[in-house]
């Protein structure tokens, strides 16, 4: 509808804004009733950076005990990570003894959990935080320890007793699908009965990948969140194969993810040694896009003022917690340039727009405002803000106007497109 002049009519536009809020609002499939998760989980998860280091006799400092993660633990607390939203502290494989008590009970391993997992768990809690733990669906751990096939309702009631409020749920040597999905539904329903709330981390989808196509509304129904690909590497080509993967199956994933339920990408690798600057921005911006559970995995010991500060970027961490609960997904991709887009409350949008031009210097990108947010993102005009890689406002733009970024090789940059 146009005026003489070819001016829109504000009301018929706002009226278009209001019909996608009310479009996007629509609850998607049914998650996971334990009231848990209703934002993307954030923590810190030991696996990438420490893997299953057990020798503490040569490598104190960097072994899988209790002692990295209460000085984990302190330091979430007292340098801020705590206040932004970084809650659970989550132990990976590698933390058992190698076989299970008298009683059929899994066990820390004694030398180095002294204090066993109880203990611990009354450490954390004390900082304010919770407690993750991992544990395998099949007969073995991934690196070989005891799996819970068999004792899915003791191993459940043993972490719940413990004062567990995580469990990462892993797939390997597990001799069929249908002991898999069926051991993954039994853990659920099994941490559900012990009436403690505990996050329920799964790799179902991951382990069934490569035989059929995940039932993810099943999948929903079970777990919190849900690994789809692959482990991440501290590596630029690993993050690119997470994203290559996230938007080539993005119809299948996307609109199962919201609150109570999550796409879970991995690891944030932010503050280690394989990614350069721009490359830290990108995750950091992607995984806020995605609704990404937030789980970083570096050594907050030795962390860069630089990484801890994009880390704790509360703006990026608004839109990946933003209650609306709507997954983004890449919206384009031309001449090595890709734009992501993620609908969020108020009627607002975060786009991300990514250079993997891995030659020359920065280039410009020119995108029409009209394009963004199913067209109704500016409507009829916005505030456009970029939130990184530096914070600063770009200011008013019309549904009309066109928008020119300059984006590093390798990096992104992140936008907030409000309503003026």
């Amino acid at each position: 509808m146009k005026l003489e002049n070819g001016i829109q009519q504000p009301g018929f536009l706002l009226a278009l804004r209001f019909l996608a809020l009310v479009l996007w609002s629509f609850p998607g499939a049914r998650a996971l009733d334990n009231g848990l998760a209703m934002t993307p989980t954030m923590g810190w998860l030991h696996w990438e950076r420490f893997m299953c280091n057990v020798d503490c006799q040569e490598e104190p400092d960097s072994c899988i005990s209790e002692k990295l993660f209460m000085q984990m633990a302190e330091l979430m607390d007292s340098d801020g990570w705590k206040d932004v939203g970084y809650e659970y502290l989550c132990i990976d494989d590698c933390w058992m003894a190698p076989k299970r008590d008298s009683k059929g009970r899994l066990q820390a391993d004694p030398k180095r959990f002294p204090g066993g997992i109880q203990g611990l768990a009354n450490y954390v809690h004390s900082k304010g935080l919770k407690l993750g733990i991992y544990a395998d669906v099949g007969n073995k751990t991934c690196a070989g320890f005891p799996g819970s096939f068999g004792y899915y309702d003791i191993d459940a009631q043993t972490f719940a007793d413990w004062g567990v409020d995580l469990l990462k749920f892993d797939g390997c040597h597990c001799d069929s699908m249908e002991h898999l999905e069926n051991g993954y539904k039994h853990m659920s329903l099994a941490l559900n009965r012990t009436g403690r709330s505990i996050v329920y981390s799964c790799e179902w989808p991951l382990y069934m990948w490569p035989f059929r196509k995940p039932n993810y509304t099943e999948i929903r129904q079970y777990c919190n969140h849900w690994r789809n690909f692959d482990d991440v590497y501290d590596s630029w080509q690993s993050i690119k194969n997470i994203l290559d993967w996230t938007s080539s199956n993005q119809k299948r994933i996307i609109d199962v993810a919201g609150p109570g339920g999550w796409n879970d990408p991995d690891m944030l690798v932010i503050g280690n040694f394989g990614l350069s600057w721009d490359q830290q921005v990108t995750q950091m911006a992607l995984w806020a896009i995605m609704a990404a559970p937030l789980l970083m995995s570096n050594d907050l010991r030795h962390i860069s003022p630089q990484a801890k500060a994009l880390l704790q970027d509360k703006d990026v961490i608004a839109i990946n917690q933003d209650p609306l609960g709507k997954q983004g997904y890449r919206l384009r991709k031309e001449d090595n340039i890709e734009v992501w887009e993620r609908p969020l409350s108020d009627l607002a949008w975060a786009v991300a727009m990514v250079n993997l031009q891995e030659i020359g210097g920065p280039r410009f990108y020119t995108i029409s405002i009209a394009s963004l947010g199913q067209g109704m993102a500016c409507i009829p005009d916005c505030i456009i803000t970029q939130l990184l890689p530096v914070k600063r406002k770009l200011g008013f733009y019309q549904w009309t106007s066109d928008l020119k970024i300059q984006i590093n090789p390798t990096g992104t940059v992140l936008l907030r497109l409000a309503a003026n």
